[in-house]
């Protein structure tokens, strides 16, 4: 018993040795008379500014110029590219940039940029760059029909509703009996901005779709009508069909109906042109057109069209 009580003493003391020869070894690294500090991972004391603001990989950002000498042209027609990927003949009414296109994720895409108070050739007038397409006449089952897939990355800001916004693509024809421009819209999609909030609070976020449309051949102004269709947001790719042609009046055979019918994003918008038998043809527009504040940018990809 005397034994096991001399090999406990020594064992103790032995520990208590070791014990206290450690921590002095240590008293570099931990001070035993302080409180133990719990250890944290800081945030990033410095995060991304520009995280999570909407800004697509082929878009124009930052102060811009109305005019610059890359987006002069002679002509409305002179500064296309040799092979473009969209289809139609150009009509370049801006001097702020030139069509050009991008590569993004595999998709060629037309670059459509225009600003306010950039056209040259007709100061009166609108911005525009937009491609011209084969005209069908009025006969019955005679068509034009046009498919594509858009992007909206920007679209003319002049500070009111009724100001803002760009046209993305326009139905067109003209008719008999006189009215109007004797190059007559008849039907016009427009795209008005939607802001963001917090870091997107001065960025256009999404884009409500409008048509506008004439109450009567050769309207403008009061003679339209401007119904709200749908929404998209920035830089979503949205397909768009639009046909526009004659077919007979299923009440009356003697009589036809002017159509111009559009499918946005898959959903449907048919509409019967007034004055069907003034009509003398259809057509089709598209691009960028109208900016009466800031710039707009649209882009174009997958373009068809198709002339019965």
């Amino acid at each position: 018993m005397k034994n096991s009580k001399t090999i406990y003493k020594i064992l103790t003391i032995t520990s208590l040795i070791v014990f206290v020869a450690f921590f002095s070894c240590s008293t570099d690294e931990i001070d035993l008379t302080k409180p133990i500090k719990a250890i944290e991972n800081d945030p990033d004391p410095d995060p991304d500014p520009d995280s999570g603001l909407l800004v697509a990989e082929d878009e124009d950002i930052g102060a811009y110029t109305t005019c610059n000498p890359d987006g002069e042209n002679a002509t409305r027609t002179s500064n296309d590219l040799p092979n473009p990927v969209n289809v139609g003949t150009i009509d370049d009414r801006s001097c702020y940039a030139n069509y050009k296109e991008s590569i993004v994720d595999g998709i060629t895409w037309g670059v459509y940029n225009i600003t306010d108070g950039s056209n040259k050739f007709e100061t009166t007038l609108q911005p525009r760059i937009e491609r011209s397409l084969p005209i069908a006449n009025s006969n019955v089952g005679s068509f034009v029909k046009f498919t594509g897939d858009f992007r909206i990355l920007e679209v003319g800001d002049a500070g009111s509703q009724s100001q803002n916004g760009t046209y993305i693509a326009q139905a067109k024809g003209q008719h008999t009996g006189g009215g109007g421009s004797p190059d007559p819209a008849i039907c016009l999609y427009l795209a008005k901005p939607k802001y963001g909030t917090g870091v997107n609070a001065n960025i256009q976020v999404a884009f409500d779709i409008y048509a506008e449309r004439i109450l009567e051949r050769g309207g403008s102004g009061s003679g339209r009508e401007v119904v709200y269709l749908t929404t998209v947001d920035k830089n979503a790719i949205t397909s768009f069909v639009l046909e526009v042609g004659f077919k007979e009046d299923p009440s009356d055979s003697t009589k036809k109906i002017h159509y111009c019918n559009a499918i946005i994003g898959g959903q449907s918008f048919n509409w019967d042109i007034p004055d069907p038998e003034r009509g003398t043809q259809s057509k089709i527009r598209y691009g960028a057109y109208r900016v009466k504040g800031g710039r707009a940018q649209i882009r174009w990809a997958n373009t068809t069209h198709q002339k019965v």
